[in-house]
């Protein structure tokens, strides 16, 4: 690798924002602002670009349910779909506006989990759509699904195992040295483990990873300069929804100890900033996907630090 590495994890949410319709054409237009953003930083960084996938793969699994001539394929399946999906149109739209030597490439990732990882026995994170108590229940007996209420409807939910390697990081690795963007690990990676009556056999495994944790283990694992996280909020905030609600602009691991955040929301990117600078000593990052040009350059967005430069203390409020 020839320049500093940037690790860049595009948010599900920002690729295709909560407001917008679920078509391609949304998805690609917000995929031209990330691309806009991420161009200028290919002169100066080798880029590694992680994405999520929430709204994609639950927009998948319900197209699959509509068609009931065979079983909805399981969630290794539709997180490797997604991959393929989005990775395109990041790849198709970095490529219109780089020199056309730029090589550009997609890995498709499996991430290894645990199957005695603790998220197997409660599972926490909800998937696909909504249904009424008596039909969720129907279905959890008929396809060995868990279900929990979410708000007013019941959904399944399926185990978040942590991340334990990336399998395929030598060939991420090789094509960083060969100057080429790499897209990779979204959705936060396949969740795969050996078989257990098979130690050598690989196998797809029905659970989500959080990919703001899967991006984290790349940027740790590649030895990246920096690791940022880009959403649809321009940083992480305090006393949320109050009137003394504010942004936290340079902060320290510790510091954000002293706080508690959503685990549905700013909690895993909070969590996964932690890890880096903690294990790195390095800059981690949370901003809106409109200002990655910025936040790179340290001008917005909530930086996490190890230890706070002099000329950001006071806004900071450590001085």
């Amino acid at each position: 690798m020839s320049k500093k590495t940037i690790v860049i994890a595009l948010g599900g949410n920002a690729l295709l924002k909560r407001s917008d319709p679920m078509t391609a054409e949304a998805q690609r237009a917000n995929v031209r602002v990330a691309v806009a953003e991420l161009a200028p930083l290919a002169e100066e960084y080798d880029l590694v670009l992680a994405h999520g996938n929430g709204p994609q793969v639950g927009l998948l699994a319900l197209q699959a349910a509509a068609y009931e001539g065979v079983e909805p394929y399981p969630l290794d399946v539709l997180g490797a779909e997604s991959q393929g999906m989005i990775a395109y149109m990041l790849e198709q739209e970095l490529g219109n506006v780089l020199p056309a030597e730029k090589p550009i490439a997609t890995v498709l990732t499996m991430v290894e989990v645990d199957l005695a990882d603790p998220a197997f026995v409660e599972p926490t994170k909800f998937v696909g759509p909504g249904y009424e108590k008596a039909e969720a229940e129907a279905l959890a007996g008929r396809k060995g699904w868990v279900v929990k209420q979410d708000g007013e409807k019941w959904r399944r939910v399926v185990p978040s195992p942590e991340p334990k390697r990336i399998f395929e990081i030598r060939p991420i690795k090789w094509l960083l040295d060969r100057d080429c963007i790499v897209i990779c690990a979204g959705g936060g990676g396949i969740p795969t483990a050996f078989d257990p009556n098979n130690e050598n056999r690989l196998m797809g495994v029905e659970a989500v990873i959080d990919k703001d944790l899967a991006s984290e283990l790349l940027a740790r694992e590649l030895d990246a300069h920096m690791f940022v996280m880009a959403t649809d909020t321009d940083g992480v905030y305090v006393d949320w929804g109050s009137p003394q609600q504010r942004r936290l602009g340079w902060v320290t691991p510790e510091k954000l100890d002293m706080y508690s955040f959503a685990e549905g929301s700013m909690g895993p990117k909070v969590e996964a900033a932690k890890r880096f600078v903690k294990a790195t000593g390095r800059r981690a990052a949370i901003g809106r996907l409109e200002d990655i040009a910025e936040i790179v350059e340290g001008r917005t967005g909530t930086n996490v630090v190890a230890g706070i430069p002099r000329e950001y203390k006071r806004n900071a409020g450590f001085e």
